[in-house]
């Protein structure tokens, strides 16, 4: 997981001259989608999905194939972290992440990225709901050695 907080920040600090491609930055797993309207919640039920996300440094994509090029695309306005509050009255910190937005065919998008978890919220500009969605990082698959280690026998 540090290594892919490591690759963000990275390509996030380069320049629109060098981010000439996307790369992949992890995979995360919906858990939870919800709308709001007006003052009440409502936990909506969802298939599991899988969100691949790329950048280039300027712009995150989000895909449910693991392609850049067919995904979704927010423009980073932030790049400076993430504030988020430990429990209800828990004191505010900053932890690394990135804020972006979209906005296409009247739906306003807000994407908020940190190295375990993606939010996507939704404001339709024709409607009194909000939507949010909460993913969870996947942690990538434990290499398996080429060859089996040796042993007594050989």
């Amino acid at each position: 997981m540090k290594h892919g907080i490591v690759i963000l920040f990275t390509l996030l600090a380069a320049t629109a001259i060098q981010a000439a491609e996307f790369r992949h930055i992890g995979d995360f797993a919906v858990r939870s989608r919800i709308k709001i309207v007006e003052d009440h919640a409502f936990p909506t039920t969802i298939k599991p999905l899988r969100l691949s996300a790329f950048t280039d440094g300027i712009t995150v994509r989000i895909s449910t194939t693991g392609d850049p090029e067919n995904a979704s695309e927010y423009t980073i306005y932030r790049s400076d972290g993430i504030g988020r509050q430990q429990g209800r009255n828990g004191a505010l910190e900053v932890i690394p992440g990135v804020q972006a937005s979209s906005d296409k065919g009247g739906v306003l998008r807000q994407l908020r990225l940190t190295e375990r978890t993606l939010t996507l919220t939704s404001f339709p500009g024709v409607s009194n709901q909000v939507v949010v969605t909460h993913a969870v990082v996947i942690a990538p698959p434990r290499a398996v050695p080429a060859d089996p280690p040796p042993t007594a026998d050989r």
